[in-house]
């Protein structure tokens, strides 16, 4: 049995609405083939997130693995930076 590596990306939490699950958004350049200008696109990832640890503006790495669900088809392996609290939840003493 081959032991292929699974693919890696690390984007940023856009979302945590569900039970278990973070919506993850990987950006991503690459120079046009024809025109030479720096494109910029992103796209959405469903991962799981069995801890419940992450929250929207997180940096986080997602792993390939089996289908979890319909869509999900990632996972949350490691958070590597947290986001910032700013706003109306910091209470100031």
């Amino acid at each position: 049995m081959e032991n292929k590596r699974r693919q890696q990306k690390i984007g940023k939490v856009s979302s945590n609405k569900m039970q278990k699950t973070v919506v993850v958004t990987v950006d991503r350049k690459f120079m046009h083939r024809f025109y030479k200008k720096v494109i910029r696109k992103s796209k959405s990832f469903l991962a799981h997130d069995e801890k419940g640890e992450c929250k929207p503006g997180d940096w986080v790495r997602i792993e390939e693995t089996r289908p979890l669900s319909r869509n999900k088809r990632w996972r949350v392996i490691q958070v590597i930076s947290k986001a910032v609290q700013t706003g109306p939840g910091l209470e100031e003493v």
